[in-house]
């Protein structure tokens, strides 16, 4: 394989661009064992108090990432994540005005190898979520794992990250206040390991937990279309039925993460490498749809929003994927 090198006089900003993705990279892949390790390390030291006074805390604040987390909107503002959101670019695009006395669940499609635009564009302020929707407040629902790892919890509930669990969820789009954000990636890890260049398949005819948790505390549905995020990596080949698919659903249903594996670019090379590839990603926040309160929802009407949603959802895509760099050909697949 022919390596083909970056110049050697790249610009400063692109150089600084490429290091605030590989530190995200870096974030989402090791981060958390590290935490980890240190913590281990830390209690076998001398300063094994610390560790305890730690354990101590992460007892009292164990139930806080299901219960709207600790956002830090300093973290959010941080100089890094616009140098992430330069790298793609990454884009954050208004449709209509959101009210801010409501409650919302986003549904965020399709959930990629790494969910880029969810992140950055839900977990940071890089792209302007405030501004473009003030009164509102993001939390993009993470796998309640993430949050038992030491310091590693801390760390990404800053960003507004919160656990996946229905009491996280229930919490978030039950405020009487209203001003929730709950960004749900409904395809989750089954779709990720689907995630290429070119894929408009989603995993959403089944997934119905998010539209009765609307229906039981009325919050409004929104639709949300990242065009895009499945360009951002390469993945080995791994079709249904293959002895790689067969292992990845084992380890998925033993783990409950995915383990897609994806290859894209390195630091000093365009070859190969976990680095994402330089492709703009466009995530299209559209029209809520109204649902009224049903504290006990029946099949027909989770059915039967469910069946709104993906319409939606079809026509949000539709409308906007000649704008985005598909052709008219191109149309989403649900299964």
């Amino acid at each position: 394989m022919k390596i083909q090198f970056a110049p050697l006089n790249v610009p400063l900003r692109r150089r600084l661009q490429t290091a605030a993705v590989l530190q995200w990279v870096f974030s989402f892949l090791a981060l958390a064992q590290c935490c980890l390790a240190a913590f281990v390390l830390l209690a076998l030291s001398d300063w094994w108090i610390a560790a305890l006074l730690y354990a101590g805390w992460l007892w009292l604040d164990w139930d806080t990432p299901t219960t709207g987390g600790r956002r830090s909107q300093w973290v959010r503002k941080w100089s890094v994540w616009r140098y992430f959101r330069d790298y793609f670019p990454l884009t954050l695009v208004k449709t209509v005005d959101l009210d801010p006395t409501q409650n919302y669940i986003f549904g965020f499609h399709p959930h990629g190898v790494l969910v880029a635009g969810g992140f950055g564009n839900f977990c940071t302020e890089a792209t302007g979520f405030s501004r473009l929707f003030p009164g509102l407040r993001s939390h993009l629902l993470m796998l309640p794992f993430w949050f038992r790892v030491p310091f590693f919890r801390d760390y990404i509930m800053c960003g507004g990250l919160v656990s996946s669990c229905k009491s996280s969820l229930s919490h978030l789009v039950s405020r009487p206040e209203g001003g929730n954000v709950a960004v749900v990636a409904v395809g989750g890890a089954p779709e990720a390991l689907d995630a290429r260049p070119g894929a408009l398949t989603l995993q959403v005819r089944k997934r119905k937990g998010f539209i009765k948790m609307a229906l039981k505390h009325g919050a409004q549905l929104v639709p949300v279309f990242s065009f895009g995020e499945n360009e951002l990596f390469d993945q080995m080949e791994n079709p249904a039925g293959s002895p790689l698919r067969r292992l990845q659903n084992r380890l998925q249903s033993i783990m409950g993460i995915a383990m897609p594996l994806f290859h894209a670019r390195g630091v000093f090379q365009y070859s190969f490498g976990l680095i994402p590839y330089r492709k703009p990603v466009h995530t299209v926040v559209g029209k809520p749809i109204p649902v009224s309160q049903t504290v006990c929802p029946s099949s027909e009407d989770i059915d039967g929003l469910h069946r709104v949603y993906l319409q939606n959802l079809m026509e949000l895509f539709e409308e906007n994927k000649k704008l985005y760099g598909l052709e008219e050909h191109q149309h989403l697949t649900f299964i």
